[in-house]
């Protein structure tokens, strides 16, 4: 009997479902928030109201998509954190009722080693080869930053993180420094491909170990533009492209130094990318070539499976779901939940 997985995921600003049977993506429905643009940055109240108008619409149209009717669920998968409290509430609501109404199991799932699991969404017809275990992951989204060594679907061991900042929010902060829109980083992605990536030097903290640090990579960034006004009011307009394939340099470099520190220490030669930066054409360019050099087998998602998708929370839920680890109704959602397995 087939395994029909509903997942919903609802960490921040997007609303998100999709149904996964045996391991095999049927349907991945994402509901973004455009409110918050003109804000520059995610309102947590504005995040946790459009979830609450979303979540009925997106799971319906989830389930349509994927041909499966409610009464197949088997299980369903939510996110119980990290993310903003009120977002994950809504998330963390329907599930249980959803759960309780059709009498099925209810499955927590953890934001961050779902988007590690990503790489094991199956697709229909397509020949797609799996990481194989154990493997390092470099984790890299707005929220956070991290190596990760993935020793099985469930078992994973954090070898470093930042310590301050995450190198998603260092590409958005930076974007706004120069007027660039929000979500920063796509903007400073899309203008690095057209400038100079040595054209400027930032400061590149280090945290010893294999962790990270970004905020002085802000100041510093901050500091230069900020003397660099007042000498010329357009030099940010006039320099643009360069500033923004520098900004992408320096963090790709950064974030490489520490895995291939990591790759060294371990000895493991496969190697995984995940998380919303994981989009960024120079990290990814950065991975592969990196990869070439030195015989590491490089796994990097689909640009849709590396922002916050209900396809990598459904199918964490479906190995959770092989392993009988279910949830009980009394759970409540985590803010700052601790990515220990």
């Amino acid at each position: 009997m087939s395994i029909n997985i509903l997942g919903i995921e609802s960490s921040c600003d997007e609303t998100s479902a999709s149904v996964i049977t045996d391991g095999i993506l049927r349907s991945n429905i994402i509901a973004g928030q455009d409110v918050h643009i003109k804000y520059g940055g995610v309102v947590p109240e504005l995040a946790s109201r459009a979830h609450q108008q979303n979540i009925v619409p997106v799971v319906d149209l989830a389930l349509r998509e994927s041909g499966i009717s409610k009464s197949e669920v088997s299980a369903v998968g939510f996110t119980r954190g990290p993310g903003l409290m009120g977002s994950l509430l809504v998330g963390t609501s329907f599930a249980k009722g959803f759960a309780h109404a059709m009498d099925i199991p209810l499955i927590e799932v953890n934001h961050l080693q779902a988007h590690i699991l990503v790489h094991y969404i199956g697709e229909t017809g397509v020949d797609r080869k799996f990481p194989s275990f154990p493997f390092v992951c470099l984790l890299v989204s707005g929220g956070h930053t991290q190596l990760i060594h993935v020793k099985d679907h469930l078992s994973m061991e954090i070898l470093g993180q930042t310590i301050d900042d995450a190198a998603g929010e260092a590409f958005d902060k930076c974007a706004k420094l120069m007027g660039l829109p929000y979500p920063g980083g796509p903007w400073v992605d899309r203008h690095a491909r057209e400038g100079d990536p040595r054209a400027f030097v930032f400061a590149r903290p280090s945290a010893g170990g294999l962790n990270f640090s970004f905020s002085g990579l802000k100041t510093s960034f901050l500091y230069f533009l900020r003397d660099q006004v007042k000498k010329d009011p357009g030099f940010i307009k006039k320099n643009l492209n360069d500033l923004c394939a520098s900004l992408q340099y320096t963090i790709t470099e950064v974030l490489m130094d520490n895995l291939v520190k990591a790759a060294e220490l371990s000895g493991i030669k496969v190697i995984a990318l995940a998380g919303g930066v994981a989009a960024n054409s120079g990290l990814r360019n950065a991975v592969t070539s990196y990869g070439k050099d030195r015989n590491w087998e490089v796994f990097i998602p689909k640009p849709v499976f590396t922002t916050d998708n209900a396809a990598m929370i459904a199918i964490t839920a479906y190995y959770k779901y092989l392993k009988k680890d279910f949830s009980s109704q009394d759970i409540i959602p985590e803010a700052r939940y601790k990515f220990s397995l």
